[in-house]
């Protein structure tokens, strides 16, 4: 399943970019767009994927909201957040990469989708997220190829769809020569040169 493929290069891209965070740079002020909190930190936008991790597979399994509950929410990062969050991935994975029916209905906060589109709609939100903590902490980081191609291929060529429901920012102009990687970010809206 391509979706899959997509979603679980997605999600080792964006756990490779958490793997380095430092726990000094967790009390960092995050974008507020990132975050429906308040003046988010960094933490809190770990918080958040972690508790996306811990969620999805109830959500695979074709649970709902309302079957779920809070079970989920809360703090699920305790004192060691990187850890924490990487045990949740770990255990998603691990569910991701089993025997999935990719035209089984599951339901999301917005709707029900068949749960090859709901891997993809995840992917790209874990990819872009990847990139955009990497340079704002300032990693010197690179989506994987193979990602990259997989977005191209799922994600381009309806990113105008995707922008009209708000997904998306407007493109923005990238370096003349850009790379495929840069020529994506700009598709997207997401990309900003390295700050000095």
């Amino acid at each position: 399943m391509k979706q899959r493929d997509m979603f679980l290069q997605a999600d080792a891209a964006l756990r490779s970019v958490i793997d380095r965070i430092t726990p000094a740079q967790l009390g960092l002020p995050a974008p507020a767009a990132w975050s429906r909190t308040e003046n988010p930190t960094l933490r809190d936008i770990l918080a958040s994927h972690a508790e996306d991790e811990a969620w999805l597979p109830a959500v695979l399994a074709g649970r709902t909201i309302d079957e779920v509950g809070d079970t989920y929410q809360g703090e699920l990062l305790g004192d060691d957040p990187i850890g924490n969050y990487d045990r949740i991935n770990e255990a998603t994975t691990m569910v991701v990469m089993a025997d999935l029916d990719p035209d089984k209905v599951v339901h999301l906060s917005y709707g029900d989708y068949p749960l090859a589109e709901v891997l993809q709609h995840t992917a790209l939100y874990r990819a872009f997220q990847a990139w955009s903590i990497a340079r704002h902490i300032g990693l010197d980081y690179s989506l994987p190829d193979e990602l990259v191609e997989n977005l191209w291929e799922q994600i381009a060529p309806d990113i105008e769809l995707w922008r009209g429901f708000g997904v998306f920012p407007p493109e923005v102009p990238v370096p003349e020569g850009a790379n495929r990687e840069v020529q994506l970010l700009g598709k997207a809206g997401y990309w900003r040169e390295q700050s000095a």
